[in-house]
């Protein structure tokens, strides 16, 4: 029997790597690919800035370049964003979307606070040890120009928010959206808000879990995916 397709979308200054435990809790019953989004993970640095339009573009391009079928996309952060920004634009290429720790509310305060550590020179001095690591992560491309471009983004996404709310009321595809319950970045409000404005969706918290995908409990969450792609409607974690 054919194995249903899994792609797996990392979050900002991120890369897929960060999800290569996920990726083999999962791997007995999915066909999984891992994508890193333009300049991430090694990938060449785009000419325009990033944005959220962009990076669900690349992914579209992958889905047909791969003739993905039967797909599910799990997007970690801003990957459940991208996913969602895809389905809205366009619904035939993905199935089902599982978002996890997704930042949905963005205006310029929000962005603000959230751009507030992306400063290669603040994270050098603060975090030297995450700052080695997101070298590693993107070379051969300046990390540095990762962080820089991503705050752009950020701060961008605060004064317009790529997605507004009539935005995800049209989305149809079957969603699920997870939380983890020591998340310090996603709010359970926003969570919610955008659960409810989705027509066909269903929400979960994870317990014990706190944002970063790396910290996640790899064999609940496969647990919790498993179940989703069984059920014909979204249900809760």
């Amino acid at each position: 029997m054919k194995k249903p397709q899994l792609l797996l979308l990392h979050g900002a200054i991120g890369a897929s790597q960060q999800l290569t435990a996920i990726a083999e809790a999962l791997s007995p019953h999915y066909t999984i690919h891992l994508f890193d989004f333009p300049g991430h993970g090694g990938q060449p640095l785009p000419e325009e800035p990033f944005s959220i339009a962009l990076f669900a573009e690349a992914v579209a391009d992958h889905i047909r370049s791969q003739q993905l079928e039967d797909l599910t996309i799990f997007g970690a952060s801003m990957g459940g964003y991208v996913a969602l920004h895809l389905a809205a634009a366009h619904p035939a290429l993905v199935d089902r979307i599982i978002t996890l720790g997704t930042k949905f509310h963005w205006d310029p305060p929000t962005a603000e606070k959230e751009t507030k550590m992306l400063n290669p020179e603040t994270m050098l001095a603060k975090v030297p040890a995450f700052a080695q690591a997101l070298e590693k992560m993107h070379a051969p491309n300046d990390w540095k120009i990762v962080v820089k471009k991503t705050a752009e983004m950020m701060l961008a996404m605060g004064t317009h928010n790529p997605l507004q709310p009539d935005d995800y009321k049209n989305i149809s595809t079957p969603t699920l959206i997870l939380l983890g319950d020591r998340d310090r970045m996603v709010s359970f409000e926003e969570t919610l808000q955008t659960y409810k404005l989705l027509p066909n969706a269903g929400l979960g918290v994870l317990p014990h879990t706190p944002h970063p995908a790396e910290l996640v409990n790899a064999q609940l969450l496969a647990t919790i995916i498993l179940a989703n792609q069984s059920s014909k409607k979204p249900i809760a974690g």
